[in-house]
């Protein structure tokens, strides 16, 4: 039976890129979730009947959540829901779902990298049907329509057993319950030679995959340990837990601390990789060397056409604007355009809709390409092991002779989290005024050789964005960017990446904080951090 619930509107609810976050308290007050999913289906039009893709990442509230978009999606009318078992779907795989069998769109329950359980963060995100996160256009509407909501629909029948295999009747709409890995894997089949990939294991190359208990840990089992014979023991923290096991799921230096040392280590083996809560990002660590998500996407680019997916060449290369210029050397080589974004998959997913690049990556540890229209972090691990598997060197070496080739980008990102999110704007705007005094200034041997607010205009629907970081670029290819982040859920996270390059024939063997030692002092000195924002170091440095 359909009923119809009275409700008030909340005053929170304007999702961004990555859809709707806020700590799970919020989201289990009374209507919140339901109104936002009722948001988000009075935004849509000629879903009756259509398929709708449901799942995610398995953190505190997920169940629960998938249980309510369920009951509402078949009172609003969608004619069959294809559901992740267990409730467990990674974004990179939703997405990879939702365009192999055509589905309206998809929801996808999570909150990426930021922490889970009772007190952490969830999230709501609706993927369209091409894929990728849903427009401007359609999150404006889904922001309008939670301001005037005063009633959701949504049925009382029994839950939807989501741990078992197989259909079911919710109302008039059909449910599917499936396997979460199945269709992704094929995919991935037929983008790298998994033959040779295997060879390489057979060789007794070894591999360490921290899924940090979150959402590619049944990815990883069913992929590393079983179609490419990695053997048992090669992915740790494999079981998807609520809470990520106490952690914090975030691939980097320092929530992967234990990963890291054991790289650094006599006892490593010769490849390490990690990835997030959802499944989108991605660490890659070889024996004795951090490669940088910039090298990473710069080094993927430039040895894509190894693995049988890319075999015909790049069709271009995108980067997000804070993330280094590695990428951009390695596209001049291929002869190919490099673009560069704001922050936000959106703008990647116009570029690839358009044929326009066929790799993609931002800073952040997010790499991915046009087979689905999300970054993939399982993705980015088998096109290192593909591109390992054919040039039978070792990670250091190969980073190695890619910098002599390209050049060297030396590059950090300090990340000031949980700041005073007027103090941190009061900052903004005064690095903004700066900008037009900065040219031509002298730091040491420093030049500003331009300043400015990055705005970009979109190839594709020709849509134009402001304000999108604070860049200070100096002679001879440096580079100082100021961000205020969206993704957290408390205060602001001030974002200040800081980058030098190195020309092939310079010093490519620094030690990156060092080599970028003046650099991240006259950051601090600019934006007058300390002064302004009370923080005489970052919260995180990747």
């Amino acid at each position: 039976m359909i009923k119809t619930v009275a409700t008030r509107p909340f005053a929170d609810q304007k999702p961004g890129t990555s859809g709707l976050r806020k700590q799970v308290p919020v989201f289990q007050t009374p209507g919140y979730l339901e109104n936002f999913i009722q948001a988000i289906f009075d935004s849509l039009e000629g879903f009756a009947g259509k398929t709708l893709v449901v799942g995610g990442d398995g953190r505190f509230f997920n169940r629960e959540a998938i249980q309510v978009v369920a009951k509402i999606a078949a009172a609003n009318g969608f004619g069959r829901l294809v559901i992740g078992k267990g409730g467990i779907l990674s974004t990179p795989a939703a997405s990879a779902l939702i365009r192999a069998i055509g589905a309206f769109g998809g929801i996808i329950l999570s909150a990426s990298h930021n922490p889970g359980g009772p007190e952490g963060d969830f999230g709501v995100k609706y993927n369209i049907g091409a894929g990728g996160p849903a427009p401007e256009k359609i999150t404006d509407a889904i922001f309008a329509r939670t301001k005037t909501i005063d009633a959701y629909r949504i049925s009382d029948a029994p839950d939807v057993d989501i741990d078992r295999l197989g259909t079911a009747t919710l109302e008039k709409t059909t449910i599917e319950i499936v396997d979460p890995v199945a269709q992704y894997l094929e995919l991935m089949t037929t983008l790298f030679d998994f033959g040779a990939i295997r060879a390489l294991f057979a060789s007794g190359f070894r591999m360490r995959f921290d899924a940090m208990h979150a959402v590619t840990g049944p990815y990883a089992h069913a992929i590393f340990e079983g179609a490419l014979g990695a053997g048992a023991g090669t992915v740790v923290n494999g079981t998807p837990l609520p809470d990520f096991g106490g952690h914090h799921p975030d691939p980097n230096l320092t929530y992967a601390r234990d990963l890291y040392d054991l790289m650094m280590s006599p006892q490593a083996p010769d490849f390490g990789a990690a990835s997030d809560g959802d499944g989108d990002r991605n660490l890659i660590i070889g024996r004795g060397v951090y490669v940088a998500p910039s090298d990473s996407l710069a080094i993927l680019a430039a040895n894509a056409t190894l693995a049988p997916g890319y075999a015909r060449g790049l069709k271009g290369v995108a980067r997000s604007m804070p993330t280094s210029a590695a990428v951009d050397h390695v596209a001049e080589k291929l002869g190919v355009r490099c673009y560069e974004t704001p922050t936000g998959w959106k703008f990647f997913g116009n570029l690839l809709d358009a044929g326009l690049a066929t790799l993609c990556g931002e800073e952040s540890a997010g790499t991915g390409s046009d087979h689905i229209r999300e970054k993939d972090g399982v993705w980015a691990v088998l096109l290192w092991l593909n591109i390992l598997a054919q040039r039978r060197q070792s990670v250091l070496d190969i980073a190695r002779e890619h910098w002599g080739t390209y050049g060297r980008n030396y590059y950090t990102r300090h990340d000031f989290d949980e700041v005073d999110l007027s103090a941190a704007q009061a900052l903004m705007t005064a690095l903004r005024e700066a900008t037009k005094t900065l040219p031509g200034r002298t730091f040491g041997a420093l030049t500003v050789e331009a300043a400015d607010d990055f705005a970009y205009h979109d190839p594709v629907d020709g849509s134009d964005s402001a304000h999108q970081g604070i860049r200070v670029m100096f002679a001879g290819g440096s580079r100082i960017v100021y961000r205020l982040s969206g993704t957290g859920t408390v205060g602001a996270t001030l974002r200040v990446y800081i980058e030098r390059y190195e020309q092939p024939s310079g010093d490519l063997g620094e030690e990156t904080q060092a080599a970028l030692a003046d650099l991240v002092a006259l950051s601090r000195e600019l934006a007058g951090i300390e002064k302004r924002l009370g923080r005489t170091t970052p919260s995180v440095i990747t």
